[in-house]
């Protein structure tokens, strides 16, 4: 059938860790049009494996420290491997952290629109959401917290098409990458990643010190996600900052693209590659 008949196949993979509270938010948000979804999970006690068990598109498997003496190299390399068993059985693959929701207000049309464009690498254009307290357990997330903050450190590569994409050389935290293969980024960045973490002060405080104790002493030598280490009122200080320069994200529509006035490092890898051929 002719790709742009059909939906297309798309694969998730992503680590957890104690995700119990922000996983069914992100499984009613990605399941639509996720095909399969394969998670990570880091040792969980709080019930996320039993979850994650009982959905039907659910695949969970152990989470390996490639990098046993570090947090975020363990997790890099994770997302530059895990995708790669989804050629030829995906026409996308997103490979994100559980707090992060790709947006678009016509995702699959847009999709078929990057394809019958040669697209093939979608990055995605940050916000930092924000919420005064957690939402509603049945809430669909977008709809419920809908106010952000453009943030060009979570404006990441989170879609691609594994059968195209040969290497994805994510940098530290997957806030950069410099993917290898047939590279086409679309002309106009629409994709949306909506970063879900600063759901209330009293959410923040609490996933900040859990993944503060996933650290390893590599991650401390070099000062890595140092920001898991902030006070009580450092976060408290954040979370109003956040609400007092927020807007709401779904009201700009497919316009969100225009208050992310930061360069874009895609933009620039296209220009240094283009340069050197």
């Amino acid at each position: 059938m002719v790709f742009w008949r059909r939906k297309p196949r798309i694969h998730y993979y992503g680590p957890a860790w104690n995700e119990e509270l922000i996983l069914p938010f992100m499984l009613r948000h990605y399941e639509p049009w996720v095909e399969r979804f394969v998670i990570f999970d880091s040792d969980s006690d709080d019930g996320s494996v039993a979850l994650l068990r009982r959905h039907p598109k659910v695949e969970v498997r152990p989470f390996v420290w490639g990098h046993p003496e570090s947090l975020v190299l363990s997790l890099t390399q994770l997302q530059d491997e895990c995708w790669k068993e989804s050629r030829g059985a995906a026409d996308w693959v997103i490979v994100a952290e559980t707090d992060e929701f790709l947006y678009h207000p016509d995702l699959l049309g847009y999709l078929r629109r990057c394809r019958s464009n040669g697209v093939t690498c979608i990055p995605a254009l940050g916000y930092e959401m924000v919420a005064e307290e957690f939402p509603p357990a049945d809430a669909a997330l977008a709809q419920a917290v809908h106010r952000g903050v453009p943030h060009h450190m979570m404006s990441k590569l989170r879609l691609f098409d594994p059968n195209q994409v040969t290497a994805t050389h994510f940098g530290r935290g997957a806030h950069v990458a410099a993917p290898e293969g047939n590279i086409v980024f679309p002309k106009r960045d629409e994709l949306l990643l909506l970063h879900y973490k600063s759901l209330g002060y009293d959410y923040l405080r609490r996933r900040n010190a859990m993944m503060e104790s996933k650290r390893q002493a590599q991650d401390h030598a070099n000062n890595w996600s140092h920001h898991y280490r902030k006070s009580d009122d450092e976060v408290a200080a954040q979370v109003q900052a956040l609400l007092a320069a927020s807007v709401d994200v779904m009201a700009l529509g497919d316009e969100a693209w225009r208050g992310h006035k930061e360069g874009r490092w895609w933009r620039r890898l296209a220009r240094e590659r283009a340069s050197t051929v």
